[in-house]
């Protein structure tokens, strides 16, 4: 009793007493703390304005009216407010329709590389087969080669397309695969699509640090392997694979190369991303139909319908972020822990 009344009367004295009692230990521990905490609360303010402050720049000047762009006593908050600008760029980029054809191609071809990277990235995990280490070492190839040096032997390919000259044999002619999707489809199958060679890199390094025991338990419990893989590795790695879709689908969405190269049957809505890209050379024709004549759009006006046309580009992924930060997050405390 008497020992814990004394621990109790010690921690309802005054910090300078204790401070005095502890020879000024109390205090530096005291000061660390605080400039730690302020240094902490700076650098991450300054992180977030760094990450916000471009985007509420385009927001702002989203609200603008052409004038106000050359006023120079604005700075955020327009002077004229109109919601025109919005109208312009959706006419220009062809929405909602090439929102939509990005949404469902970022879909399909991030489910496809997710199976086939999940798959590959577990055989490499787990199993041993010839040129093992080859074949490891191709799909690292994948992740620093850029695909624009295939670009050439992609087009050949898929224009005169053929299976060790079947079609041809059949037919007296190969097959032009490049109007429609399934050159994209084909590619994130045999997971040389856009970024699946870290796809796979990352999902081979989480198989690889799962316990052996548990495989060993279900093949002696009767277990087969892809029973195995499905039921006891799939669910424990849904964090990993939830991160590698979010990078897929972010990746895909944003993409213009892949686009351009596969998907020319979209026109003349195309992927949202490529009508972004191009959407300079569209300024001129589109102002002109008001006017009736040639028309000069002038960089600060082009800057601005720039400026909104990313910020529409970022707002799906932004939201789909809110609703998955969770896993995302998950997905990078487990990798913490395993390292």
């Amino acid at each position: 009793m008497s020992k814990s009344k004394t621990v109790f009367i010690g921690e309802n004295r005054s910090f300078w007493e204790r401070n005095r009692r502890s020879e000024g230990y109390l205090l530096k521990r005291k000061t660390k703390q605080i400039i730690i905490s302020i240094a902490r609360a700076l650098l991450m303010f300054g992180l977030c304005f760094m990450i916000i402050q471009p985007m509420l720049i385009r927001f702002s000047t989203g609200f603008m009216e052409e004038k106000d762009l050359y006023d120079s006593t604005i700075v955020l908050v327009p002077r004229h407010l109109t919601l025109d600008n919005y109208r312009i760029v959706a006419d220009l980029t062809g929405l909602p329709k090439s929102m939509l054809n990005t949404l469902w191609v970022s879909l399909l071809v991030s489910v496809l590389q997710i199976i086939s990277c999940t798959l590959v990235a577990y055989g490499f995990a787990r199993y041993e087969f010839p040129l093992k280490k080859f074949w490891f070492a191709c799909v690292v190839m994948l992740i620093v080669v850029p695909p624009q040096t295939i670009q050439t032997a992609l087009y050949m390919n898929f224009v005169n397309f053929d299976i060790f000259g079947i079609f041809k044999a059949l037919t007296h002619k190969t097959v032009n695969l490049r109007t429609s999707i399934v050159p994209y489809a084909l590619m994130s199958l045999t997971c040389m699509g856009l970024k699946n060679g870290l796809y796979i890199y990352m999902l081979r390094q989480y198989f690889k640090g799962v316990p052996t025991s548990l495989e060993e338990a279900a093949y002696i419990d009767g277990c087969g392997t892809m029973h195995t893989f499905t039921k006891i590795m799939l669910p424990d790695a849904m964090p990993t694979i939830a991160s590698c879709f979010l990078f897929s689908f972010v990746w895909q969405w944003t993409d213009i190369f892949y686009a351009r190269n596969f998907l020319t049957f979209l026109d003349p809505n195309k992927v949202y991303a490529d009508q972004l890209s191009s959407i300079v050379s569209r300024m001129s024709r589109y102002f002109a139909k008001d006017v009736g004549q040639a028309v000069v759009v002038p960089v600060g006006r082009q800057q601005q319908l720039i400026s909104i046309g990313v910020l529409i580009c970022c707002i799906p992924l932004i939201i789909l972020y809110c609703f998955t930060q969770k896993t995302f997050v998950q997905s990078l405390a487990m990798s913490g822990s395993k390292e």
